[in-house]
């Protein structure tokens, strides 16, 4: 007898994501619930000013407003939540090898082209160089021990400015030192570079650079972060 096909994965239901958030969440602010609440009560108390605010003052005006303001508090607190969700998410992957990897490949938005896979990497020490493409250019990111990437970086802007010629290249190095980016102003950091080529030659660049970079699909690639394990869960 045929083996019974297996049912379809259930994807978890909006409260449950909310709860998962407002869990990962509470590990890096423990003040969580004391915040949400105020802002909850925040709402209430600008829409019960309101509801006297405006005439003619009525029982069922006041209510009304209040039930208003409940609502924007609670959208308030979700915002607020999902805010620091991100933080919390940046504080735990900070240091951790791949980290650099799966912010260029979830948080450029469609405007650069990365991949979380590094272009270049010492299996040894575990320092990794990522690359990404977009509307300001080529920018290449190191991360591990700056001294120790110089080597990985310097090749990879050379090959960068050999098949892309006329292209900017932007070096950017992953830490808290002086002219280094923590992890968390990466993206924006890569954002706000101002924009040098249009799309054609964004598209250009993209497929003579992947097109000298397949000799590097063979090479050893760092064990790096569980972007499922880490990212925080966000209500749909």
């Amino acid at each position: 007898m045929a083996a019974r096909s297996s049912a379809p994965e259930k994807r978890p239901g909006f409260f449950s994501q909310i709860r998962s958030l407002y869990t990962f969440t509470q590990q890096s602010f423990r003040w969580l619930p004391l915040m949400l609440v105020g802002v909850v009560l925040l709402g209430i108390g600008v829409g019960v000013g309101i509801g006297f605010l405006i005439p003619p003052v009525a029982i069922w005006s006041v209510i009304l407003w209040g039930v208003t303001g409940l609502m924007l508090g609670i959208l308030g607190a979700l915002m607020l939540m999902t805010r620091l969700s991100t933080n919390a998410m940046y504080k735990k992957i900070d240091g951790m090898p791949g980290a650099a990897g799966h912010v260029l490949s979830t948080s450029l938005g469609r405007k650069w082209q990365a991949a979380d896979m590094p272009v270049g990497v010492n299996p040894k020490t575990q320092e990794a160089v990522y690359r990404a493409v977009g509307r300001g250019g080529i920018v290449i990111v190191g991360e591990g021990a700056r001294g120790r990437l110089t080597r990985l970086v310097n090749d990879e802007r050379s090959k960068a400015q050999r098949v892309a010629s006329g292209v900017p290249v932007t070096v950017i190095y992953i830490g808290h030192g002086e002219g280094e980016v923590p992890i968390s102003k990466l993206a924006p950091t890569i954002k706000s570079l101002p924009k040098k080529i249009d799309r054609a030659t964004m598209a250009a660049v993209i497929k003579r650079i992947e097109s000298v970079s397949q000799s590097l699909a063979s090479m050893p690639i760092p064990k790096g972060i569980d972007p499922t394990k880490v990212r925080a869960p966000r209500p749909r």
